[in-house]
């Protein structure tokens, strides 16, 4: 995790400028402080609690991603307990739902039968929960890097790692539940077809750790894929900003440049809530493929 113990406020180089390099990263890395301009910045100490454990420091303090985190939590929380209050009551006086409750319900429907459901199987309804809660907890904390003094935990890459181990664990456990254990280590050890006697044996057990880190590997690239595609995103656009800085002195090009550059802004942050989407779907969809394999030892 990247961290910004002293950010200094304008990010101004010695000669007056704009330190382009320090507007991004105070953007996108994570820091002990938040930002609300105009206003000064609040910030803790960064060894508030700290503690030291068999020779190992660790380090519990928060961080601005993780206060972000616990607000996208709640955010997710209140917008489906609203909505269900507002279904509750539009159904309990026989009126159709409608309005952003309807749109609530609409979604969370098709994360549970398409997403869910559809690729794991019939067992797929009592995972629903967890490929619910996994799909609107990324896409809020996708969203609020797109608000103003926002910022995206999940551009952190120890975020998208916890979310990655979460899911392997779901999985793994999952299958041996499902499989028993002798079944479960079939998917490590499979039976080779076509071959008998002691060489399936010793093929079975060349391939075990090849299969085991496949096992390693598909959690990894859901971590990296959704770090990249969010961190990436706000480097861009960050990036088309630094335009205007970089060429406002240009007298006779300054309003060409800025109005450029801003549409340019403006087109990339409609596509970035469409990735905003689109990376909680994909994060969601490959975990409930991925439970759904494991639910079948072949």
């Amino acid at each position: 995790m990247i961290q910004q113990e002293h950010v200094e406020a304008g990010a101004e180089t010695a000669e007056g400028g704009v330190d382009l390099g320090h507007l991004l990263m105070e953007h996108a890395a994570d820091a002990y402080s938040l930002h609300f301009e105009p206003f000064p910045p609040i910030e803790w100490n960064p060894h508030l609690l700290e503690f030291q454990l068999a020779g190992i420091t660790i380090n519990m303090t928060p961080t601005k991603h993780l206060i972000y985190m616990v607000f996208a939590a709640a955010m997710v929380f209140l917008v489906m307990w609203r909505a269900g209050k507002r279904l509750e009551a539009q159904r309990a006086g026989e009126n159709a739902p409608k309005g952003w409750a309807n749109a609530v319900e609409g979604l969370v429907l098709w994360v549970r039968n398409d997403v869910a459901i559809g690729n794991i199987g019939p067992d797929g309804a009592k995972f629903a929960p967890y490929i619910m809660s996994l799909f609107f907890f990324i896409l809020f904390c996708n969203l609020l890097g797109l608000v103003p003094w926002g910022a995206t935990p999940t551009s952190n890459l120890a975020v998208t790692a916890a979310l990655a181990a979460l899911s392997l664990v779901v999985i793994e456990v999952s299958g041996m539940m499902k499989l028993g254990f002798g079944g479960y280590m079939r998917t490590i050890f499979p039976k080779v077809a076509g071959i008998s006697g002691p060489g399936a044996v010793v093929l079975s057990v060349a391939l075990g750790p090849i299969e085991f880190m496949g096992k390693l590997v598909k959690p990894i690239a859901l971590c990296i894929r959704l770090f990249g595609n969010m961190t990436a995103g706000h480097f861009v656009i960050l990036a088309m900003f630094g335009i205007i800085f970089l060429f406002g002195n240009i007298e006779y090009a300054r309003w060409a440049i800025g109005g450029a550059s801003a549409l340019l802004v403006l087109a990339i942050m409609m596509l970035e809530l469409i990735v905003a989407f689109v990376q909680a779907y994909v994060f969601t969809l490959i975990t409930a493929v991925l439970i759904g394999i494991m639910q079948h030892e072949h």
